[in-house]
C-alpha cells in the first residue's frame, strides 16, 4: 500500500503536537511497524502565540509558520496537519502557497459532528480566546446549520487560565486545569449544548470523554483519524 507523508506543523505546544503523533499511531491500522505511517514533526517553539497575537499583544506567528511548511515541504510532507487550532486563523495564506493538501481542524471536526452526532444542535466550545475570538468554530459550525455556544467572557477568562498560568496544562499540569474546564463544561451544557469540543489542543490533555454529561468531541484525535484515513487513501 503507498501511505502518503504526513507533516505536522508541531511546537504549538510541544505536548499537544506528541499527544497528536500519539493520535496518530493509535489511529493506523497496523500490526508492524512497516504498516505505520512516516510522519515528519517540526516542533517549532519559536513560532510566536497565537491568541496573543490575534488579539494585537503580540508578532504575528505567520512568518515562522510559513517557515516550518517549507521544511515540511522539503522534506518531501505531502499531507500537512496543523495541531493548533487558534492558528487556523493563517490557513488560507499558508494553504494558499502550501502545494501539498493541508487538512483544516475544524472542517474535520465539525463533519465528524455531523456524522457520530446528527442529533446535535447546539455545539458548545472549549477553546482560546484566540479561537473565540476569530469564530474559527463559529463559522464553521453555522455554515452546517449547528448552533455554536461559546463561554461568557468570565467563564472564557478560566479557559485561559486553565491553559496559560503557572499551574495550567502549557506548565504541564493538569488537576486544576481539568477542574476549570468541567466548571466551564457544566455552564455551556446549562446553556444547552450537545456537545462539547475540545477546540484547543492542550484541553485534551486534562479532559476526557466522561467528564461531563455530553460527548466530548477531541478536535486532536479528529485530525489524526482524518490525517491517516487521506494518508492511506488509493
Amino acid at each position: 500500500m503507498t501511505k502518503k507523508i504526513i507533516g505536522i506543523v508541531g511546537g504549538m505546544g510541544p505536548e499537544a503536537t506528541a499527544d497528536l503523533f500519539m493520535k496518530i499511531i493509535k489511529a493506523t491500522p497496523a500490526k508492524i511497524d512497516q504498516e505505520h505511517i512516516r510522519v515528519f514533526i517540526d516542533n517549532n517553539t519559536n513560532i510566536p502565540d497565537r491568541t496573543r497575537a490575534i488579539l494585537g499583544q503580540g508578532p504575528s506567528p505567520l512568518p515562522a509558520l510559513l517557515d516550518t511548511v517549507a521544511k515540511l515541504k522539503a522534506a518531501g510532507a505531502e499531507i500537512l496537519i496543523m495541531p493548533c487550532n487558534t492558528a487556523h486563523i493563517y490557513y488560507p495564506e499558508i494553504a494558499e502557497g502550501a502545494g501539498v493538501e493541508f487538512l483544516h481542524m475544524m472542517e474535520s471536526t465539525v463533519n465528524y459532528i455531523k456524522q457520530n452526532y446528527p442529533e446535535a444542535q447546539k455545539v458548545g466550545i472549549l477553546a482560546t480566546s484566540g479561537t473565540i475570538e476569530s469564530k474559527l468554530y463559529h463559522k464553521v459550525l453555522e455554515k452546517n446549520q449547528l448552533i455554536p455556544i461559546a463561554p461568557v467572557p468570565e467563564q472564557q477568562a478560566r479557559v485561559m487560565d486553565a491553559i496559560y498560568s503557572d499551574w495550567g496544562v502549557k506548565a504541564g499540569f493538569y488537576d486544576r486545569s481539568k477542574e476549570y474546564f468541567i466548571g466551564v463544561g457544566n455552564t455551556l451544557i446549562k446553556q444547552g449544548a450537545d456537545v462539547i469540543i475540545m477546540g484547543c489542543t492542550e484541553i485534551p490533555l486534562a479532559l476526557r470523554n466522561g467528564d461531563l454529561a455530553v460527548p466530548l468531541v477531541d478536535a486532536t484525535e479528529v485530525l489524526a483519524i482524518t490525517a491517516v484515513q487521506h494518508a492511506l487513501k488509493e
